[in-house]
């Protein structure tokens, strides 16, 4: 199937690792031109390099992004269509909170999740409407948790303001639509990335076990019997994002292995 990515304008934020790495090179392998942001330089010319060697695409552009600073994303965006001359895909990503309870929690640790993992999606979202709502299409991917569905034990934070994300993705497909602009969340459960391991490693401490104990714990809750991999994930979220799809919009699927029992 072709998915029509060749060529396309797409964001990709917190891609130089994880699932916005993972993301990024699915797209580049579509022959997108892809622009991927972090806080790190060097990291991101090292990820831009890597995608280049293995997908052959030489239209991966980097931009160094804090998400939690307007201007810096106001920066990002321009320069995604100086080089490419719009936006077609935008892949809203940002790294999790702290793990904790409520009581672990203060108004700074609030306040940087909602700056961090809600209001990031709606300044980078702002941005790239005009592009979008200009040429009348546009695909728009948040990427949340599987806690949309079902919250996580110690994740308060990330429970709070993934749901919210949610709400903005429903919400905005009801304004969007006319456009001709898809917006859809997209939750991972357990994808074998480094954040996955650094909660791993965080329920071990407060269960007093050892990782692989809650490791293989983890593995039985899910149907599939694994962790899943980031390639596997992404795909999910190219398709989302591509020509295939024109009428998913409003959605929150998860990317789990059936792991989350709620409907």
């Amino acid at each position: 199937m072709d998915l029509g990515l060749k060529g396309k304008s797409v964001i990709v934020t917190a891609a130089s690792k994880g699932l916005g790495k993972a993301t990024a090179k699915q797209f580049a392998a579509e022959g997108a031109h892809v622009l991927i942001a972090s806080r790190t330089e060097e990291t991101l010319l090292k990820t831009r390099d890597e995608i280049r060697f293995e997908t052959g695409n030489e239209h991966i552009d980097y931009a160094v992004c804090d998400v939690t600073n307007p201007e810096s994303i106001k920066d990002m965006v321009a320069k995604a269509a100086e080089l490419h001359g719009t936006v077609d895909v935008l892949v809203n990503n940002a790294g999790g909170p702290p793990t904790g309870t409520f009581q672990d929690m203060e108004d700074a640790d609030w306040q940087h999740a909602f700056e961090l993992n809600l209001l990031s999606f709606i300044r980078n979202i702002r941005e790239v409407l005009p592009y979008m709502q200009k040429q009348k299409h546009g695909h728009i991917a948040n990427i949340a948790s599987s806690s949309i569905k079902q919250p996580l034990d110690n994740l308060i934070l990330s429970n709070t303001f993934r749901a919210g994300i949610l709400g903005l993705s429903k919400s905005l497909s009801q304004e969007l639509g006319r456009d001709n602009i898809l917006i859809n969340t997209i939750g991972p459960g357990r994808i074998a990335t480094a954040r996955v391991v650094h909660l791993d490693k965080a329920n071990a401490e407060a269960r007093n076990e050892c990782v692989d104990k809650v490791r293989k714990q983890a593995e039985k809750m899910i149907p599939m019997g694994r962790y899943g991999e980031p390639e596997e994930f992404a795909k999910i979220v190219v398709y989302l994002c591509s020509q295939a799809n024109t009428y998913v919009t409003g959605q929150a699927l998860l990317v789990d292995g059936g792991m989350v029992k709620a409907f």
